[in-house]
Parts: C-alpha cells; sequence; structure tokens
C-alpha cells in the first residue's frame, strides 16, 4: 500500500524541522527539502507549481542547496530550465533524521 499523500501541516511542520535543523537555509530552501522528503515535487517546475512559487526563485534555491551540498541536480532541461534533484548524501541523513 502506497504512503497517503502529505497534507499542509506536514509539509509546514517538516519544512519548520528543517528550518530549526540548518538555520542557515531560508523557508523555501527549507520547503523544497521537504516536498522532496514527503515526495511532493523532485524537480523546480513542480515544486513553483504546487506551491505557486516562481519558478527563478526555486532555480535559485535548488542551486543554493546544491552548493550547500544538499542536493545533487540530476537534470537540467535547456530550454524550459526544469531542473531535476535529489537529495545528497549529507541531505539524505538529515531528511532521514526528520523520519526518526
Amino acid at each position: 500500500m502506497s504512503e497517503p499523500p502529505a497534507d499542509a501541516e506536514t509539509f509546514l511542520a517538516a519544512t519548520d524541522t528543517i528550518a530549526a535543523l540548518r538555520p542557515e537555509l531560508n523557508l523555501l530552501e527549507a520547503g523544497i527539502l521537504a516536498g522532496l522528503h514527503l515526495g511532493l515535487a523532485s524537480d523546480s517546475r513542480s515544486f513553483a507549481r504546487v506551491f505557486g512559487v516562481e519558478h527563478a526563485l526555486v532555480l535559485r534555491a535548488v542551486e543554493a542547496l546544491a552548493s550547500a551540498a544538499l542536493l545533487t541536480v540530476t537534470a537540467r532541461d535547456a530550454r524550459t530550465q526544469r531542473t531535476r534533484y535529489e537529495a545528497s548524501q549529507a541531505g539524505s541523513a538529515m531528511l532521514t533524521a526528520l523520519a526518526a
């Protein structure tokens, strides 16, 4: 049986927890990690669409997370700039701590 989709409270709680664990992250960056952890979005366009955020802002946040070694960019569409990402080893370790 698959896991039920996350609700807004679950997403916000995960975002707040990530922000508390990594205070150098802004809320958008923490939200991208929470969305990845909860299976809500694993690319920049989907995150932007689901959460009503400008795609350019999401792209900047993804780049910041990649620079902080929390995300690994796995693909980028040259035309649309859709960027696919996954948690890096450090990001996975932090996200695993959320589930505990």
